[in-house]
């Protein structure tokens, strides 16, 4: 009887993490990143301007800061539930909704309610599932969760890749919400209802502990950075991979290798910072990740290669690190603090994609906004290089009160 109960709190955790991971899938890779590989298709195709491709991303990380304020303002379990079940039908709609018109106004709302349904599934998601796990008594780690997002850049690029010598753009955002479709159902289905999730014998371990205010600047100061540093290369990879002539047609590929990267980097992150800590690990994938920017401005295939590389090999270990970090601060209410945490970030990418569209096209390529992206997360690394005195320091005062 011990046996089949273990087993079968095992298939319960494989389920709960399977509905993350899909959740993931759909809400980031298809609503989000799928516009990263279609973004040259469309310029192409349907005539969309380097500064309207980056005006429709700022509007998609607006939806997504939206999200996060919302994620960061309710404490409701209940209300959480039907806010991510929602962002599953809403990841639906706006993927869908890109391929029934041409009306640039009308791209941007679909832009702008998929950052909504990111943030349903980055933030409120994730938040439902470290609870349960908390809760049920399983390790406080998301990095297979989070590994959704990297799949989930996987399926798109691939798909895109295999779709764009028979079908045209519209065609492309028709066949990806089907198969966002496929992603939903398990995901809506497996994760239970916070009601029904049971658990309650690891309460001792629901007790909230929040940093110091000076602690919480930093640690937000430097997420600002990381979110400059990524959304540049998250929306215009495949664009300035494309643009140089010697690798026109090699971008998709490259974004393809970014979520090969990225699905197994989160794990493996949460494996390095089991041994080094979760700040030490941060420093090493911030510093990995300003080189992922500069990589591609070197040109040639192996630079581009080695910069998608190591961009999803970076960018999603960060958010995860973040995002776990800011679970166990407040466990009792995960999403709250993933919300406040994922505002900076948020705010990064409203500005970022503007900026570096309006750069790409006064100077003619990317390479400005590559470098601007590059200093700031260099600033990044040191903010947290700072944040680990912090800690330290806020360590031994700690000490010397007991």
């Amino acid at each position: 009887m011990s046996a089949q109960l273990s087993m079968g709190i095992q298939l319960q955790r494989l389920q709960v993490l399977t509905a993350g991971v899909l959740s993931l899938m759909l809400m980031l890779g298809v609503a989000r990143f799928a516009y990263t590989p279609l973004l040259p298709v469309m310029q192409q195709q349907a005539g969309l301007s380097p500064f309207a491709g980056g005006w429709l991303a700022s509007v998609n990380y607006l939806g997504y800061l939206c999200g996060a304020l919302i994620a960061a303002s309710i404490s409701s379990l209940t209300l959480k539930d039907k806010l991510y079940r929602s962002g599953l039908l809403i990841a639906l709609i706006s993927t869908a909704g890109m391929a029934l018109c041409e009306n640039v106004w009308l791209w941007a709302f679909m832009r702008f309610i998929a950052g909504l349904s990111s943030a349903a599934g980055l933030l409120i998601g994730s938040g439902l599932i470290m609870h349960w796990l908390i809760r049920n008594g399983h390790r406080s780690e998301l990095g297979i969760h989070f590994s959704g997002v990297g799949l989930g850049i996987l399926c798109c690029s691939l798909a895109v890749d295999l779709m764009s010598p028979y079908l045209g753009w519209r065609e492309q955002w028709v066949a990806l919400t089907l198969c966002g479709v496929l992603f939903a159902v398990p995901a809506w289905l497996w994760l239970p209802s916070p009601t029904t999730a049971g658990g309650s014998q690891h309460e001792e371990a629901m007790y909230d502990r929040p940093p110091s205010r000076l602690y919480m600047g930093i640690f937000m100061a430097a997420y600002f950075c990381a979110g400059v540093g990524y959304v540049v290369s998250a929306t215009f990879l495949v664009a300035i991979v494309d643009q140089q002539p010697a690798l026109q047609g090699q971008g998709a590929f490259v974004f393809l290798l970014v979520g090969a990267a990225a699905a197994p980097a989160c794990i493996l992150w949460d494996l390095l910072a089991r041994r080094i800590g979760d700040i030490n690990a941060l420093i090493i994938a911030a510093a990995l990740h300003a080189l992922s920017i500069l990589a591609p401005t070197q040109g040639g295939l192996a630079m581009a290669l080695l910069g998608g590389a190591l961009f999803g090999a970076t960018f999603m270990g960060i958010v995860s690190l973040v995002l776990t970090m800011a679970g166990r601060f407040y466990p009792s209410r995960p999403a709250k603090m993933m919300g406040k945490m994922t505002l900076t970030y948020g705010v990064a990418q409203i500005l970022s994609p503007a900026i570096t569209g309006r750069l790409a096209e006064t100077g003619g390529d990317y390479a400005d906004g590559l470098y601007l992206a590059a200093a700031v997360m260099a600033l990044g690394v040191l903010l947290l290089l700072t944040l680990k005195s912090v800690e330290q320091n806020e360590r031994r005062q700690a000490l010397s009160y007991t």
